[in-house]
C-alpha cells in the first residue's frame, strides 16, 4: 500500500512538471501566430505540430500511469502532392514548378481546421494550473487523483464525439451573431454603393468596374445568407457580355460603329451591360433599405443581450471589486439609467439578478426567428428577376447543348471504337476462318472440324463480347426493371460492400440512363481511386425532382477539377438540367449528391415495386 502511494505520488510530481511544459509550448504558438501575421504561414504550421509529441507524451503516461487509455484524436495528414506527367504540380487552377508551396498550404489547412488543434491549445492553457492541482491531491488521495487527472486529460486530448447540434444559449448566440453580421455585410454593400452612384459624376469609365466591385460583397451577402440561416438568395445578374469578335475585315462594331481594337467596344458593352441590368439599381437600393431594417431588427435584441450581460457583470464582478479597493465611482449605475435603484448590497445585487437574466433571455428568444426575417427581407431586393432568370436560363441552356455534344460525341466514337477493334476484328476473323474450312473440308476434314469448333468459340465470344457493348449503351434490367432495380443489380455485381436504400417509381428513360451511368462512374471511382470498402447509395424522387446520394468510406481528396469521369458525370447531368455536388475531405467520407429534373414515365404500364433496401 506504501509502495503504491509513493509511486502515486512521484508520477503526480512527473505529470506535475510536465503540465508546466505546456505554457511554454502555448508562448511558442503565440510567437508562430505572430510571425504568420507577417505572412511566415510555415512559422505557425511548424510550432502547431512541434507542440503536438508533448500531447502525445501525455496520452501515453496518462494510459501507463493512470490507468486511461486516451487515444490521438487528429485528423490524417494530407498525403504528398503529387507531379503530373508534364512535370508541374497543380492546386486547384494554379501550377507550381516545385511542391513546398502546396505542401505547406495543406499542412497548414489540414492542422488548423482540425478541432483537435483548438482543444490541445485550451489544455496547454489550463493543464499547468491542474498539474499545480495535483500535487496536493496526489499527496492527499495517492492513486485516486492520478485517475482523475487521467479523466481530465482525456477529455481535452482525446477524440469526442461529433455533436449533433449546438445548445439553446449557443444557437441564440450564433444567430445574434448572423444578425450583426447580415447587418454589417448591408452597411459595406451600402459603403460600395454612395463611391458607385458618384462615378455617375466623376470618372464614368469605373462605373462597371465599381458595380462588380460592389457585386462581389453583395454575393457575400448572398452566401451567407444562406450558411447561416437558410435562406438562399440567388444571383439575378444577367450574363456578362462576351469578348468582341472581329468582322471578316478585321473590325469590331458595337451598334452602327466600327472599331479598330476591341478596347472600346468591350468598355461599352460591359458599361451598357450594367446600366441595363435593373439588379445594378435594386442592390443600391437594397443596400440603403437593408441596412435600415436590419438595423431596426437587431437593435433591441442586441440591446437586451448587452444590458443583461453588463448587468450581471456590473452585480456580481464590478460592485464588489469597487467596494473592495474602496473606490468612490459606482458600479451600478447603469440599472438607475431605467428607473432601477443601484445595488449597494449584495441582497439589492440578488434582487436586481432576475432583471439582467430576463433582459439577457428575452434578447436571445427572438434571434433565430429575427435573423431569418431579415434575410427572407433581404430577399426582396436582392434576388432575382424574371429577365435575370430568363437570361439565366439562355446561358445554362446554351451550356448544356455544348456539353450535350460533346458527350453524345464521346459516346459515339467509344462505341465505334469497341466495334471496331473489338467485334469486327473477331468478325473479320472468323470470316478467315470460314474460308480456311472451305478449303480443307475436303482435303484434310479433321482440321476443318478444328477451325469449326475454334469458329463456335469465336462465335460464342463475340455474342458476349456482343451483349457487354449494348448493356453498356443501355442495359436491359434499365429497361425491364427501372432504375432502382437496376441500381441494386449494379451493387451485386461490385466489389465494394454496396447498401442501397430507396424506392423509385418508372421515370422518364432518358433521365434514368443518365443517373444509372453517373452512379456507376461514382462506384467505379470509389472501388479504383478512393480506396473505399462501403458505399450507400440513397435513391430518392420527390414533385419532379430525382435525388441520388453516393456515399463512401474511402480516402477522400476527390477533386472534380482533376477529374475527367467527374467532369462527365456533370456534362450528363448538364444536359437535363441537373445539379451534382460532390464533397470529399481527405480522410473521407466522399459523398456524391445528384438532382435531376424529370417527369414519370407515360408508357409504364403498372408500378413496379422492389425492396427498399439491400445488401451487396
Amino acid at each position: 500500500m506504501i509502495r503504491t502511494y509513493l509511486t502515486s505520488v512521484r508520477r503526480g510530481f512527473v505529470l506535475a512538471a510536465l503540465a508546466l511544459v505546456s505554457w511554454l509550448d502555448l508562448l511558442l504558438e503565440l510567437v508562430g501566430f505572430c510571425l504568420l501575421c507577417v505572412g511566415l504561414v510555415f512559422a505557425y504550421t511548424l510550432a502547431l505540430e512541434g507542440t503536438r509529441p508533448r500531447a502525445a507524451l501525455t496520452r501515453r503516461l496518462t494510459g501507463r500511469w493512470c490507468g486511461i487509455q486516451v487515444e490521438p484524436p487528429y485528423r490524417p495528414a494530407p498525403p504528398e502532392p503529387e507531379r503530373e506527367r508534364d512535370g508541374w504540380y497543380r492546386d486547384g487552377n494554379n501550377l507550381f514548378k516545385r511542391s513546398w508551396f502546396i505542401k505547406w498550404t495543406k499542412r497548414f489547412e489540414w492542422i488548423s481546421d482540425d478541432p483537435a488543434t483548438g482543444r490541445d491549445l485550451g489544455w496547454q492553457l489550463w493543464n499547468p494550473l491542474a498539474g499545480l492541482l495535483l500535487v496536493p491531491a496526489v499527496l492527499l488521495s495517492g492513486p485516486r487523483a492520478l485517475r482523475l487527472y487521467g479523466k481530465w486529460t482525456r477529455w481535452w486530448l482525446g477524440p469526442r464525439p461529433a455533436r449533433t447540434g449546438d445548445g439553446w444559449i449557443k444557437a441564440r448566440l450564433k444567430a445574434l451573431g448572423f444578425q450583426m453580421g447580415l447587418f454589417a455585410l448591408s452597411a459595406a454593400q451600402l459603403g460600395m454603393a454612395i463611391p458607385t452612384l458618384l462615378m455617375l459624376i466623376g470618372p464614368a469609365p469605373l462605373f462597371p468596374a465599381m458595380v462588380v466591385a460592389g457585386r462581389s460583397v453583395t454575393d457575400t451577402l448572398r452566401r451567407e445568407a444562406k450558411n447561416w440561416t437558410g435562406v438562399r438568395i440567388d444571383r439575378p445578374y444577367l450574363p456578362e457580355p462576351p469578348f468582341p469578335v472581329p468582322r471578316a475585315d478585321g473590325m469590331y462594331r458595337h451598334g452602327r460603329q466600327l472599331y479598330d481594337t476591341p478596347w472600346w467596344p468591350a468598355r461599352l458593352a460591359r458599361w451598357r451591360w450594367v446600366l441595363r441590368d435593373r439588379a445594378t439599381w435594386r442592390d443600391m437600393a437594397g443596400a440603403a433599405v437593408n441596412s435600415v431594417v436590419l438595423l431596426l431588427m437587431v437593435l433591441p435584441t442586441a440591446t437586451l443581450v448587452f444590458f443583461g450581460f453588463w448587468g450581471f457583470l456590473t452585480l456580481w464582478v464590478l460592485r464588489p471589486i469597487a467596494r473592495w479597493t474602496d473606490t468612490s465611482w459606482s458600479t451600478t449605475h447603469w440599472f438607475s439609467m431605467i428607473g432601477l435603484p443601484e445595488a449597494t448590497t449584495h441582497w439589492q445585487a440578488l434582487a436586481l439578478t432576475p432583471v439582467t437574466v430576463a433582459a439577457f433571455v428575452a434578447g436571445l428568444f427572438a434571434t433565430p426567428w429575427l435573423a431569418r426575417l431579415g434575410a427572407r427581407f433581404a430577399k426582396l431586393l436582392l434576388g432575382p428577376t424574371e429577365a435575370s432568370r430568363l437570361g439565366q436560363r439562355v446561358e445554362r441552356l446554351k451550356q448544356t447543348r455544348t456539353d450535350a455534344s460533346v458527350a453524345q460525341a464521346a459516346e459515339l466514337r467509344r462505341i465505334e471504337r469497341d466495334l471496331h477493334d473489338g467485334v469486327q476484328s473477331r468478325l473479320v476473323a472468323m470470316g478467315m476462318k470460314l474460308g480456311a474450312v472451305e478449303a480443307l473440308i475436303d482435303s484434310d476434314p479433321a482440321a476443318a472440324k478444328r477451325l469449326a469448333a475454334e469458329l463456335r468459340q469465336t462465335s460464342s465470344e463475340t455474342l458476349t463480347e456482343l451483349r457487354l457493348l449494348v448493356r453498356g449503351i443501355h442495359p436491359p434490367v434499365l429497361s425491364e426493371r427501372g432504375l432502382g432495380d437496376a441500381v441494386r443489380a449494379m451493387a451485386l455485381d461490385s466489389p465494394l460492400r454496396a447498401s442501397v436504400n430507396g424506392v423509385l417509381p418508372r421515370l422518364e428513360q432518358p433521365a434514368e440512363a443518365c443517373a444509372y451511368f453517373a452512379v456507376s462512374e461514382l462506384l467505379g471511382n470509389a472501388a479504383k481511386h478512393g480506396e473505399a470498402r462501403r458505399v450507400s447509395i440513397e435513391l430518392g424522387y420527390d414533385d419532379g425532382l430525382l435525388r441520388i446520394e453516393v456515399t463512401d468510406d474511402g480516402k477522400g481528396g476527390a477533386n472534380a477539377a482533376r477529374g475527367s469521369g467527374i467532369r462527365g458525370i456533370e456534362r450528363r447531368l448538364g444536359a437535363f438540367d441537373g445539379t451534382f455536388a460532390l464533397t470529399s475531405p481527405l480522410g473521407g467520407p466522399t459523398k456524391a449528391t445528384m438532382e435531376i429534373p424529370c417527369q414519370l414515365d407515360p408508357d409504364a404500364s403498372s408500378p413496379r415495386t422492389s425492396t427498399s433496401s439491400e445488401t451487396a
